[in-house]
């Protein structure tokens, strides 16, 4: 459901079915190996009509909550398990459920509440917290204006959210925040990245794996995704 970007040539054997994660895999020589674009087709479907800007604004919310459900999956899929004892209407057995304490979404203001509910509809006991930043106009750097997190992040993994990652300003700085609580890991996720963003996230923090649903060309000279699907916050609360 999603590929891996990591360093390296192709197998140049591979045939035409292979098509699409060879794209992907042409854009990757100046990425860190931490990206995983989810290229599963729901959510490639899902995405090309957020894109439309003639999408409504309760359209694209219910778009966006349904993508950010199908990459919940995805970002979760790799977290630890322990084994415990149960009793089922007919025996005991051992299963599987998530070692460790809860998990937290982080949610970067506003536009990452747009992704919060359908994260939550996967796993409707991770704690919440939220970061406000906005960006400054003529340095385009990050403001940071709220921070409130739960308790004991050091026990905890943390999903930092946020539908765009363009510059990457606000990521570094909301993980930036994060770490001084010392998280057992974070993940970022966003719906639509570009290369100057996921650079500058790699750049002070390889180690956090990006999560994402495409990779866009560039940015345009006032830090907009090319080509992108206009300011997020202001599609999703219908503001301009």
């Amino acid at each position: 459901m999603f590929d891996k970007l990591e360093g390296g040539s192709h197998d140049s054997s591979l045939d035409v079915s292979s098509a699409n994660f060879l794209k992907v895999k042409s854009m990757k020589s100046t990425f860190e190996k931490n990206v995983c674009v989810v290229t599963h087709p729901l959510v490639q479907h899902k995405l090309t009509l957020m894109r439309d800007k003639n999408t409504s604004s309760s359209s694209f919310r219910t778009l966006l909550t349904e993508i950010s459900t199908l990459m919940a999956y995805e970002v979760t899929s790799d977290l630890a398990m322990q084994d415990i004892e149960i009793e089922t209407p007919l025996e005991k057995m051992t299963s599987k459920v998530i070692d460790g304490k809860k998990l937290v979404f982080v949610s970067i203001l506003r536009a990452g509440n747009g992704i919060l509910d359908g994260m939550l509809s996967v796993v409707p006991n991770a704690r919440v917290g939220h970061i406000g930043l906005y960006r400054d106009s003529k340095t385009l750097m990050a403001i940071e204006y709220y921070f409130k997190l739960p308790d004991n992040l050091n026990e905890r993994d943390v999903i930092l959210i946020d539908p765009m990652l363009a510059t990457g300003h606000s990521a570094v700085a909301a993980i930036e925040r994060i770490k001084q609580l010392r998280p057992r890991s974070i993940k970022f996720v966003c719906l639509v990245s570009c290369p100057q963003g996921i650079q500058a996230v790699h750049q002070q923090f390889p180690e956090v794996m990006i999560y994402t649903a495409a990779i866009d060309r560039q940015l345009n000279e006032k830090a907009y995704i090319l080509p992108g699907l206009g300011d997020a916050g202001d599609r999703i609360f219908g503001t301009k």
